[in-house]
């Protein structure tokens, strides 16, 4: 009998379901994101082995213009978050619990551990406020740190359980572009003949 270790199904997600083609030019891949778009398809992945602008074009993603105005970059792109209407992550809720419980934890930590062995200088108070913020600062970025990388590595395993995996070739790092479409069985046929006829060298399926 063979034993399934438990940490596979959490660490490889099952493959999402749909059609992978392989481009050797940026003209076919453009036409293909085009024919894809006028088909009424908007959930699909495209590889670059490099940055190119007519694939940023044929996708129409809208230009952020934070990187012309440096100075109010940070008002800039909160307006473009919010006309794109981007989900929030939930990762910050994890920062701000963290941040929080190490503030709490820093302030508990000093005043506990000076009560527990006061020094009295001159009649000053045992537990001084004003110089223990510098620890509760520093524990509250720390544990904020900390429960942001939890936070991501936790969304990001459950999010893939929830969303799949989508197919991928190592090629596209190279010098070929290619596209994902996720797609049912029933629809794969049509998205395989769309694909070749836009000019894909191989169409596969995931």
């Amino acid at each position: 009998m063979k034993l399934v270790n438990p940490l596979t199904a959490i660490f490889h997600p099952p493959p999402t379901p749909g059609v992978l083609a392989v481009f050797a030019h940026v003209d076919a891949t453009v036409e293909a994101i085009g024919q894809l778009r006028r088909g009424g398809h908007t959930d699909f992945t495209v590889y670059s082995p490099v940055p190119r602008h007519e694939i940023d074009a044929a996708l129409d993603q809208p230009v952020s213009s934070v990187r012309m105005f440096t100075l109010i970059g940070g008002i800039a792109g909160y307006e473009i978050e919010n006309a794109l209407d981007q989900p929030v992550s939930p990762v910050r809720m994890f920062t701000l619990v963290g941040g929080i419980a190490g503030c709490a934890i820093g302030a508990w930590l000093t005043l506990y551990m000076s009560y527990d062995w006061p020094i009295v200088v001159g009649g000053k108070p045992v537990g001084s406020i004003p110089p223990y913020v510098v620890i509760m600062f520093e524990m509250t970025i720390l544990f904020g740190a900390l429960s942001t990388i939890l936070g991501i590595v936790f969304n990001a395993l459950f999010a893939a359980r929830r969303l799949g995996t989508v197919a991928y070739d190592a090629r596209f790092t190279n010098d070929k572009f290619g596209i994902f479409v996720p797609s049912e069985p029933a629809r794969a046929g049509q998205v395989e003949s769309l694909l070749r006829g836009a000019g894909a060298e191989e169409v596969r399926r995931a």
